[in-house]
């Protein structure tokens, strides 16, 4: 685990001053963003785009986890604060619940051979925990049907099947659109053994890494043995080992930073959201409305269903750590007939109620629907035209989601997954 260390980076240096209680960077009132009402542009997907130079995409955490930058946008007066993570107890609500997504990232990418020789890249979608083994009478050891992207799929037949290892293989059993597919793992002993030996953490594409069955190196792109611990949250539970990306906003957090926040007297609780395709499917839609969001495997345990009820009765402010917790909240309230997503509670905090929740849930949040129960939200600085920054969208307005993201641009913040965060209130 790595030490703690002052939240400082000699290449994007902190413009928060030293101190018990640092002085905010406010951006002038003239340059504040205003509220606005949803309009027709908030609907199609070309409203989403904006330009970003590769340089602004972060290769690398920053040195320290909670040395990250941090743009905290009020939504209340339109104000824009730079600061760095380490900083956040300053402006979050003194008594706030943090609800954060505890899942683990599986090592889901693996590379295999078809029996003509080909290689084939295989990101395994479905969560082992959910893996349902089925009889197998030709062989032993265990067979589970599951999702999977498969790179390049269409040269695979139905039937064929695709060697990992002498004990892990899959065969396709049907191809989807977007080299997604439905394939027959079949292995020998525990998968999750096997895929700690043979498989790799499945980094977004952006991040450019070297291909490790590729043979040769790649070169300009060394592997980085820092990702094996730093794309995974220090909170991140061995038995909830099953997401295919990680959920990024938890990776800003340390040990110390976690127990400042208990101190302070801020609550925290865990959810779990497997994080799949739903994640980084591409939204393909012009009308934004007409995207289908992949359904996500969710749970809620009692004891932080019991945490959201608490804070919703006393009044006090819920926050997510992430848009997969937000997801997790707002999926399971929504499923269990809550407040449909389109439409504000009317019955106030004293009538919430929210359940403990296992199982899939769909949900798209974007500027239109309302948040039933979250009332802010740590996240980093997502892809243009992506479900997430609709959702972040959806929370603070689009054109005022998207002008903090020109200035993150203009003051040098890192964007995406190991880039910096964003904390709306």
């Amino acid at each position: 685990m790595m030490a703690f260390c002052p939240a400082t980076r000699e290449d994007h240096p902190s413009p928060v001053h030293s101190g018990p209680d640092p002085p905010p960077k406010v951006i002038p009132e003239e340059a504040t963003l205003k509220l606005i009402p949803v309009q027709e542009a908030d609907f199609l997907l070309h409203s989403y785009s904006f330009p970003l130079p590769e340089e602004h995409i972060a290769q690398q955490p920053a040195e320290c986890r909670d040395g990250s930058r941090l743009m905290v946008l009020d939504r209340k007066n339109g104000t824009v604060t730079s600061a760095t993570f380490a900083d956040i107890l300053h402006f979050l609500p003194e008594n706030c619940l943090l609800v954060a997504n505890n899942s683990k990232v599986v090592p889901a990418r693996l590379w295999g051979r078809r029996k003509g020789g080909g290689q084939t890249e295989v990101l395994l979608l479905t969560p082992p925990p959910l893996l349902k083994t089925l009889p197998e009478s030709a062989a032993p050891g265990f067979q589970a049907e599951a999702e999977a992207l498969l790179r390049p799929a269409k040269k695979i037949r139905p039937g064929e099947r695709v060697s990992i290892s002498g004990d892990l293989e899959l065969e396709l059993v049907e191809q989807g659109e977007f080299g997604r597919c439905r394939v027959l793992l079949h292995w020998q002993g525990d998968l999750q053994t096997l895929l700690q030996e043979h498989g790799s953490l499945p980094l977004p594409p952006y991040i450019r890494r070297q291909k490790p069955a590729a043979g040769k190196p790649l070169p300009g792109l060394p592997p980085v043995s820092c990702d094996a611990e730093r794309y995974q949250t220090v909170y991140a539970r061995d038995d909830k080992a099953g997401s295919a990306a990680a959920p990024t906003a938890g990776l800003h957090f340390t040990p110390q930073l976690r127990e400042a926040l208990k101190a302070s007297g801020r609550e925290w609780t865990e959810v779990t959201l497997y994080v799949g395709y739903g994640t980084f499917s591409p939204v393909r839609c012009e009308d934004i409305r007409e995207h289908s969001m992949h359904a996500e495997y969710i749970e809620i345990s009692q004891a932080a269903a019991d945490a959201v009820n608490r804070a919703k009765r006393e009044g006090r402010p819920i926050v997510a750590v992430g848009t997969t917790s937000a997801r997790t909240l707002e999926g399971a309230f929504a499923a269990q007939g809550g407040a449909r997503p389109e439409h504000a509670i009317s019955a106030g905090a004293e009538a919430f109620s929210l359940a403990a929740h296992a199982g899939w849930v769909n949900i798209f949040l974007y500027p239109g629907t309302s948040f039933q129960v979250v009332d802010g939200l740590i996240t980093n600085f997502h892809l243009p035209e992506s479900s997430l920054l609709m959702l972040v969208s959806a929370l603070a307005g689009r054109e005022r989601v998207l002008a903090a993201y020109a200035r993150a641009q203009a003051e040098g913040f890192r964007f995406f997954s190991y880039g910096d965060a964003m904390l709306i209130l």
